[in-house]
């Protein structure tokens, strides 16, 4: 009876907590709306963060952009010869990368180096109690510290899945035309006629912006909401790329059957 109890008591705990955790998400990201303003006034915070978030993370897109697309230029030619299409290995590589590997992937990267990366930060200068200071005198930490580093993932995200796609199709381009001898006449032809603009391009960029949302409030919410130790901005740091990795592939679910069905 007395472990019956304990395990109800326990569940209950732990159904009030997250009850309280989601009115506060909720309240927070009001919150965060609400100062975005105050924030907006002063670009030189907003631009520091897009180089944070998006310059410093142009290595890491660049060359995985780049390794992603020659595995598609091998394996796609490997599977179109069987077909005798060799010539459409770049319309495989574009549509691939456009529709789907360059966001996803791109918001992947963004979360592993961006978003654990926001989260540590805002979660130290929890434990540092520099946000509490910033309370005491009388400035907002949402406006001064959270809401510069949400809009400077939600400009940068875009960015750096373009560039991801970009250097996708050239490292395609690099194996199947240059190593392997696919004709460059039919590489970029048959790319351009098959590639639409507001089909793929634009459905591709829609899907980076929610990515580049739904990354970066879950990285400043978990640092702000992270316990002050630093065991708490570890866990925080965890749960942001966790987190960050099943809401982009999730969210991509949704928006696929939208955009890309009949």
């Amino acid at each position: 009876m007395e472990h019956a109890i304990s395990f109800v008591r326990r569940l209950g705990a732990s159904l009030v907590d997250s009850v309280w955790r989601l009115g506060f998400a909720a309240r927070f990201m009001m919150l965060l709306l609400i100062y975005s303003g105050q924030s907006f006034r002063r670009v030189h915070l907003t631009i520091r963060e897009i180089y944070f978030s998006g310059v410093l993370s142009l290595l890491i897109i660049v060359v995985s952009g780049l390794f992603v697309g020659m595995v598609l230029g091998l394996q796609g030619y490997e599977t179109l010869q069987r077909f005798g299409s060799g010539d459409a290995l770049g319309v495989l590589v574009a549509l691939s990368l456009t529709r789907e590997l360059g966001p996803v992937v791109a918001g992947l990267l963004f979360a592993s180096r961006a978003g654990s990366a926001v989260t540590a930060e805002i979660g130290l200068m929890k434990v540092t109690e520099q946000l509490k200071a910033m309370d005491m005198m009388a400035v907002s930490p949402i406006a001064r510290v959270v809401a510069p580093r949400f809009w400077g993932g939600v400009i940068s995200m875009p960015f750096l899945a373009a560039i991801f796609s970009t250097m996708g199709v050239l490292g395609g381009w690099l194996i199947g035309v240059v190593f392997i001898g696919v004709d460059a006449g039919a590489f970029w032809s048959q790319m351009q006629a098959a590639v639409d603009f507001r089909y793929d391009i634009l459905n591709g960029v829609i899907k980076s912006v929610v990515f580049g949302i739904a990354v970066s409030l879950i990285a400043v919410f978990e640092g702000y909401d992270c316990t002050p130790t630093a065991e708490g901005v570890s866990r925080a740091i965890t749960r942001t790329v966790v987190s960050s990795a099943l809401a982009i592939l999730a969210l991509d679910f949704v928006l696929t059957s939208f955009m890309f069905r009949g």
